[in-house]
């Protein structure tokens, strides 16, 4: 492959976009005090958020006063699905607006939490712009607020997701993507961060346990789950490792997997969220694997991370394309029904700073 080629990856014209930040206002006692109790308190508070976030054309804006995780994905139609401890937004953002509150019949939050979807069309040529709407906001929403000095903290997710077995379901055509870093990305278009800014890229992969995996699993003479699973990660680990990628993860016990920098944060999983921590500075750490011994899961999730090295200007073509072949090579372990089962692969930027 030559170099200028390896500086892209192409991915289905069908490939979908995502975008949403989120704004983090601490609930400390005096911000509470401030208002007559915890019911105005979210109430007046979404009410300001709304109004300043419109002024701004921020049209799809929710506050989240639950301390739920926003999980993200497009959807040809919107609704929004709650667990325990997730809210998950299914949205186009091509056609789709809202304003909502979202509380808990008195559960005081431990921060007031201001999610703004992307909304329109080319995402990511006009990320840095909407980026640069909600720092425009939070500049003005701050001194309206009635306590000064609320810490408050941004993040910025951007995601690509598509069918890694598009082709073989009659979608040819595809499109060159270079993916650049998104401080790059913003620099280039004048959205100003700060110098202490914490970004993550990762890719993750979704593989259904469909029927035929599950025959040639089981005519594998394992006699625990474990020994199945320990088998699928001995493929991917060697196709990753084979394709120069080193930080890598297996999680099969029915959590979905959330990529942190173990550097700087504690990871404590949940009944619902399996943490997976890489520190950056760790050039070959041991891979992660997760999975329950008991019960096979509905579908397997591999985390691949970005390292360094790959965070140049000229973007994460090279790193996807390795991640292409490592998962080409994986799946061409196991017998597929290639035109029904869907593989979903998600390639994430982060980024987060306090403000």
């Amino acid at each position: 492959m030559s170099v200028s080629r390896q500086k892209k990856v192409y991915l289905p014209t069908a490939t979908r976009k995502n975008q949403y930040i989120t704004v983090g206002f601490t609930l400390t006692d005096e911000l509470l005090a401030s208002y007559s109790d915890l019911t105005n308190c979210y109430q007046e508070f979404s009410k300001l958020v709304f109004q300043v976030a419109d002024k701004y054309e921020l049209f799809n804006v929710h506050v989240v006063a639950s301390d739920k995780l926003p999980m993200v994905r497009f959807h040809s139609e919107a609704y929004c699905l709650t667990t325990e401890e997730q809210l998950r937004f299914f949205y186009n953002p091509a056609h789709h607006e809202a304003n909502r509150l979202h509380t808990l019949p008195g559960y005081r939050a431990k921060k007031l939490k201001v999610v703004f979807l992307a909304t329109g069309t080319e995402l990511r040529s006009h990320s840095a712009e909407f980026h640069a709407k909600v720092q425009q906001f939070l500049a003005e929403i701050k001194p309206l607020l009635p306590v000064q000095g609320v810490p408050t903290k941004i993040r910025d997710h951007q995601h690509i997701s598509y069918d890694f077995f598009a082709k073989a379901k009659g979608l040819k055509e595809s499109y060159a993507y270079k993916l650049r870093a998104v401080d790059s990305r913003y620099k280039r278009r004048e959205c100003n961060l700060p110098e202490s800014v914490s970004a993550l890229n990762y890719v993750t992969v979704s593989l259904p346990m469909g029927r035929r995996i599950k025959k040639q699993l089981a005519a594998e003479n394992a006699t625990s789950f474990g020994e199945k699973y320990q088998r699928v990660a001995d493929h991917f680990i060697k196709a990753t490792s084979e394709n120069k990628l080193n930080r890598v993860a297996m999680v099969a016990n029915g959590k979905v997997p959330l990529v942190r920098n173990s550097k700087y944060e504690q990871l404590n999983s949940t009944a619902e969220f399996q943490m997976v921590g890489f520190d950056p500075s760790n050039a070959a750490p041991d891979p992660i694997c997760h999975w329950d011994d008991t019960k096979l899961a509905e579908a397997i999730r591999f985390v691949i991370v970005a390292a360094k090295e790959d965070q140049k200007d000229e973007g994460y073509g090279r790193f996807m394309n390795q991640v292409q072949d490592a998962i080409r090579q994986f799946t061409n372990q196991f017998d597929m029904d290639k035109e029904h089962i869907d593989v979903i692969v998600r390639f994430h930027q982060h980024l987060s700073y306090k403000a």
